[in-house]
């Protein structure tokens, strides 16, 4: 990356030097605010730099950002009358300060008996202290200091940047983890920190807006319950028709397996975090499917008469082919995911490596530790002690009605199944056509749009958060109001749902509110945090809130955008097209067609693009006269630019702030279009002149940003489903690939269309699993071939797969849910 960008030729002059790292991974674990009524956002910043200093001499804590306030800046404003009178100009201001406001070594002095440092230390760190710097002299002597001419102070840049949380100003503690750092135990030092210091205060609190803790251990805690589970319907059954022990010998390799993946997982850096817990949830259901295969398979020699060792020995060896194929396949199968070009590949990679190890291991511990335990234990034995404890007491009842269980099982073989498969046998074309009627069926409804399909499910949320952006140049204050508006309608969304669902529990929807202004003075959020989802009722979803709000909130006359959501649009917009072209009078045409189109469509909501209107821009240019009076641009732009943007005469470090020092005009003086036609412009021979007698100008919109897409202007239209229960995406795309693309394409022949967000993300899997599918499905049937010896037995089975595809299809209809990728994952998974 450096090498490139060392060779861009070259760049604005006065720009920053570049800096080019590797940024470390890291993961949000908590994030807080600091806020208190009426208190000033100085001594809020303040607080959080000390409240920074405590954490960071905790151990296992580096990452802390904190936001919520501008840069600090000592601004030394000028008024115009002050330059004129004393013969001033702001370089000259700038330069004077720059020179006087020093600490600089001068060398050593050494003496026969001692030694000597020279130094010049005029260093001053505050606006208070450079009023005395000397700026010039007058002819008679007297000097004319710095406080004389300009009016100095520390204050924060004008660069909008704030959060208010319910209302008060606040300061914003986000605290990151490595990959070397315990996510869980950052979260707890930090939420102990949190409590003891709120403790001593009333006025001044901390809030915690998100803990990234509280999933790692929901999903912690659903794996350790799964795995309970797991284990005691296997002691359970298997209990039922084989024996107790050898059942806790199989349930046993659940820990087993799962240690094996702990101590391997971190030399393909794995840690314990929500993805690699959803690959242990998954991996639970088939974990022990080898461990009861071989363990049954040692029981039914053992029955024959053969020792224990003998019965493991045999059971194991002669089921080894089918068992290791089985896990072989499986593993293939998931591999699939380490080979994807998508974030879906970066997702579920990690999800892979957990479920591939865990497999692995367990298949080693079936084969060999399993075996060894069953044969030198007494789970193969016939002798049995009377049981005395509760639990030993239990599994003998269980054992008791173990007849039971085998009756039933020669019942469902005997007269349900076995009449099924003679039938399907007796009927073979019958039983083919009903399975090929049924996949048509299925295929059709998927296509048709009766099984509803998405990219990626749409994932319940606890917040709901709204973005505004208004046309660039907007005034902070006018952002401010009409986000603060939305705000007011959001208390009473929560009014009226705390009526409706929550009245008498004591509790509030919204935990809290934020309002946050920044990234320019046209762009404002509004952030609010609902109960957990287990602390309300399931009525109340992210988006019955994000539409109530809206529709009470209505159309915001000038807004540029205004959407509402909860921002969990894995892999983009479900609706995205971007039209390339050069002519940008027709992009821009077919964008406008489009837009209106996503507008008018009552299923969807957040229609953006991003091509929003540029800032008013004032161009300068010279007339004849200025170039007559030796001008030229260059030295034209200077000056407007020291007066209206500023003049850096230092910059210093204070504390762990960088503070740079400014000089340029009061705010008073560059607040109107008519002080800058009356600025004073030095000329080369020493006289001034307003910049109206020498330049004119003229108004117009720029350009924001500039997009390019495979070397072409790009513009992109983005849209939301409004109900994502009962729409489908998919439906939607269709219409826009079908009919209104095609349409605009006619009408603008210039441009082309891109399907973008989700649907790239889409034709990105698609293209993966088609590289990567067909040769990990020919493993897959080279596995399944060696293991029966046979070329066409594996693609018997092999043809199975698209069958059961039609079950799950139906499932997912039954229940009201889209098809998509996490179905994959569980179709993979089976």
């Amino acid at each position: 990356v450096k090498n490139a960008v060392d060779r861009v030729p070259s760049f604005p002059t006065g720009m920053e030097p570049l800096v080019v790292s590797k940024q470390e991974q890291i993961r949000s674990t908590i994030n807080f605010a600091l806020s208190g009524e009426n208190i000033p956002l100085l001594t809020l910043k303040k607080i959080a730099r000390q409240i920074e200093n405590d954490i960071r001499a905790m151990e296992g804590i580096s990452q802390i950002e904190i936001s919520g306030y501008p840069e600090e800046e000592i601004e030394i404003a000028v008024e115009e009358n002050k330059l004129l009178a004393y013969n001033l100009s702001f370089t000259s201001v700038a330069q004077a300060v720059s020179k006087a406001n020093i600490i600089v070594t001068g060398g050593r002095l050494k003496t026969d008996a001692e030694e000597f440092l020279i130094r010049a230390n005029n260093k001053s760190y505050y606006a208070d202290e450079l009023t005395q710097i000397i700026v010039a002299s007058n002819s008679d002597g007297t000097l004319i200091r710095l406080g004389d001419v300009a009016e100095i102070r520390d204050r924060f840049s004008e660069t909008p940047n704030g959060s208010y949380i319910n209302g008060n100003i606040a300061v914003n503690v986000n605290i990151n983890s490595t990959n070397t750092e315990d996510l869980l135990s950052t979260s707890d030092k930090i939420k102990d920190y949190i409590k003891t210091y709120n403790a001593g205060r009333e006025n001044l609190q901390i809030q915690i807006l998100s803990d990234q803790s509280i999933l790692l251990n929901e999903r912690t805690q659903l794996l350790v319950e799964n795995a309970l589970q797991g284990m005691l319907l296997v002691l359970i059954f298997l209990s039922l028709f084989l024996n107790t022990r050898l059942a806790f010998w199989v349930a046993f390799g659940l820990p087993i397996a799962f240690l094996g993946m702990f101590i391997f997982a971190p030399m393909f850096n794995v840690t314990i975090n929500v993805l690699s817990l959803f690959g242990m949830i998954i991996v639970i259901g088939i974990l022990v499917d080898d461990g009861i295969v071989i363990a049954e398979n040692i029981y039914q020699h053992y029955e024959k008469g053969k020792s224990p060792y003998k019965a493991a020995l045999d059971g194991v060896l002669e089921v080894i082919p089918p068992v290791v194929s089985a896990i072989i396949t499986t593993v293939l199968a998931f591999s699939l995911f380490l080979f994807l070009d998508s974030r879906i590949g970066e997702f579920f990679g990690e999800v892979s490596v957990v479920v591939i190890l865990t497999l692995v291991i367990s298949l080693i511990e079936a084969l060999i530790i399993l075996p060894a335990h069953l044969a030198h234990s007494k789970a193969l034995s016939k002798h049995r002690k009377e049981p005395k404890t509760l639990v030993a007491k239990t599994f003998a009842k269980l054992r008791a009605i173990n007849k039971l269980g085998d009756t039933m099982m020669q019942y469902m073989r005997d007269r349900l199944y076995a009449p099924v498969i003679e039938f399907t046998l007796k009927n073979r074309f019958l039983t083919l056509a009903l399975f090929i009627a049924a996949l048509t069926l299925t295929v059709g409804s998927i296509g048709g749009g009766v099984v509803r399909t998405s990219f990626f499910p749409n994932i319940a949320s606890d917040r709901v958060q709204v973005t505004l952006t208004m046309p660039n140049g907007t005034n902070e204050k006018i952002t401010d109001s009409i986000i603060s508006m939305i705000e007011l309608k959001s208390k009473i969304v929560e009014q009226e749902l705390n009526e409706k669902y929550l009245k008498g529990t004591g509790k509030t929807l919204f935990v809290n509110t934020i309002k946050t202004l920044g990234n320019g003075s046209s762009r404002a959020s509004l952030t609010m945090n609902m109960l957990p989802g287990e602390e309300r009722p399931d009525a109340i979803r992210a988006n019955i809130v994000s539409s109530r709000l809206a529709e009470l909130v209505g159309p915001v006359i000038g807004a540029e955008s205004l959407v509402f959501g909860s921002g969990n649009n894995f892999g983009g917009s479900p609706v995205s097209v971007s039209f390339l072209s050069n002519n940008i009078d027709e992009l821009k045409a077919a964008k406008n067609e489009l837009k209106q189109i996503l507008l008018s469509n009552a299923l969807l909501k957040d229609v953006t693009d991003n091509d929003p209107a540029g800032i008013k821009e004032i161009t300068l240019q010279l007339k004849d006269n200025g170039y007559a009076l030796g001008l030229d641009l260059q030295y034209l732009i200077s000056q407007v630019r020291s007066g209206f943007f500023g003049v850096q005469a230092q910059r210093f470090q204070r504390g762990q702030d960088e503070i740079r020092v400014w000089v340029r005009y009061n705010k008073d003086e560059r607040s109107s279009i008519t002080q800058l036609e009356d600025m004073k412009i030095n000329l080369p021979n020493g006289d001034r002149v307003p910049l109206k007698e020498i330049a004119y100008y003229t108004i117009e919109r720029g350009e924001v940003s500039i997009n390019h897409l495979d070397g072409r202007r790009e513009i992109q239209v983005s849209a939301d489903i409004k109900d994502t229960q009962n729409t489908s995406a998919t439906e939607i795309m269709s219409d826009l690939r079908e009919n209104i693309v095609p349409q605009l394409q006619a009408k603008y022949p210039t441009i082309s269309a891109s399907y973008e967000g989700q649907n790239r993300e889409a034709s990105k899997l698609s293209a993966s699993l088609a590289s990567a599918g067909i040769p990990i499905l020919i493993l897959i049937y080279m596995t399944i071939a060696f293991t029966f010896r046979s070329f066409s037995q594996p693609v018997l089975l092999i043809l199975l797969v698209p069958l059961s595809i039609t079950g799950v299809a139906w499932g997912h209809w039954i229940h009201n849910f889209p098809l998509n990728i996490l179905s994959v994952l569980g179709i993979i998974a089976l």
